[in-house]
């Protein structure tokens, strides 16, 4: 398959100088300023400079842009459906949590969704790893109970956009002649997560497995585990991987705005987000945070891939930071695994996107990477 390339809306706000804007982890602690640097210049996440980073995404060639979810961000579904009319190609991946709405009510959402877009939803489904987080909306299931809802919920969903009337009862979820009319396509399923659980409900119901940007041999590893776990229950799924970027013409500039963004954090800053994160339950997470165990001499944990980031903001926390040649060998590299969907990010959003989508996807499309083989300046002409 070729690459397909997908940008990120910070729905939580946007930085120049502070890349914790949008930590998932500082969101569970409830303290929403707490790991942000004092001198950092926020911008709002308005319908206005969504719609900037949106529609510039867009020009530049993405194919579609994730929306997180979580209670420290503006809610995914409402904020890209407002973004579907000020747009008319990107498609939106968005992110929503199995324990917070009905399988019925997620089909219906999804197939209205996918009637007044044109067909531009892509789902995430994000089971939740953090007790703290999870209690904020009502549901206090286990972390093992919460992965076996997601695979009831989607087994549910699937069986809804087939168009017959669904009556399941399970453990946790059930619906009786529940029906969608007229049900459109089913929007590709995206679902990550690192524990044995996660990769099996990967296998059994994801189109697309996500993991975090992880040194390319772990992330081998993990596609392969995925890959034997699909073939078990006679499914074939494709992956991708989600990565901040930092690219620019010289690997040496590239550097530079990664010592920039570090300029600003103070050891109590990363201490403070390091205890944080070492106290996460997400598998994820912890695998995030072994990467430089919250030294900062390190960063650089394979070629080009620079685990900063991960410093302060709980999540995604790697970053491919090269030339732009660079940065397309890295992609090319992942490629190579089995990785198809680059879900990527920088700060501060709307700059970066421009960075890459006039630096980096022209090299890409230059190798015959992407599908369509147009340059980047085609699609904004």
């Amino acid at each position: 398959m070729s690459v397909h390339l997908h940008w990120f809306l910070p729905t939580t706000g946007d930085s120049r100088s502070d890349f914790s804007v949008g930590d998932a982890v500082t969101a569970v602690s409830g303290t929403r300023e707490v790991g942000r640097s004092p001198r950092a210049s926020r911008r709002a996440p308005t319908v206005d400079y969504l719609g900037q980073i949106a529609r510039s995404a867009e020009q530049l060639g993405f194919e579609a842009a994730l929306t997180p979810t979580g209670s420290d961000c503006e809610d995914a579904w409402i904020s890209t459906a407002a973004l579907t009319q000020v747009t008319e190609r990107l498609k939106f991946l968005v992110a929503f949590r199995p324990g917070v709405l009905s399988p019925t009510l997620a089909a219906q959402m999804a197939a209205t969704y996918q009637r007044i877009s044109g067909g531009r939803l892509l789902l995430n489904v994000v089971t939740g790893g953090e007790d703290a987080e999870q209690r904020r909306f009502g549901d206090d299931l286990s972390k093992d109970e919460r992965y076996a809802r997601t695979g009831e919920f989607l087994h549910v969903l699937r069986a809804l956009f087939e168009g017959a009337p669904v009556t399941y009862r399970g453990d946790h979820l059930w619906v009786e002649d529940a029906v969608l009319p007229d049900p459109p396509a089913l929007p590709e399923i995206f679902f990550g997560g690192s524990s044995p659980a996660a990769v099996d409900i990967a296998a059994k119901y994801a189109d697309v497995y996500l993991t975090w940007g992880e040194p390319p041999a772990q992330v081998a590893e993990k596609i392969a585990a995925v890959r034997r776990r699909a073939a078990q229950v006679g499914r074939e799924i494709h992956f991708g991987i989600r990565l901040h970027v930092i690219s620019r013409p010289t690997s040496q500039e590239a550097w530079q705005q990664a010592d920039r963004l570090l300029e600003g954090l103070d050891p109590e800053q990363i201490a403070k987000a390091q205890a944080r994160q070492q106290a996460a339950q997400s598998e994820g997470q912890r695998r995030m945070t072994a990467l430089h165990g919250g030294r900062t001499d390190k960063l650089e944990i394979a070629p080009n891939l620079w685990a900063g980031i991960g410093l302060v903001r709980g999540g995604a926390g790697t970053a491919l930071v090269g030339s732009h040649e660079k940065v397309a060998d890295r992609i090319a590299e992942y490629h190579e695994l089995g990785l198809d969907h680059f879900v990527l990010s920088g700060y501060p959003h709307l700059e970066e996107a421009y960075h890459f989508g006039e630096g980096v996807r022209p090299v890409l499309a230059a190798r015959g990477l992407l599908g369509d083989g147009a340059s980047t300046q085609s699609r904004v002409a």
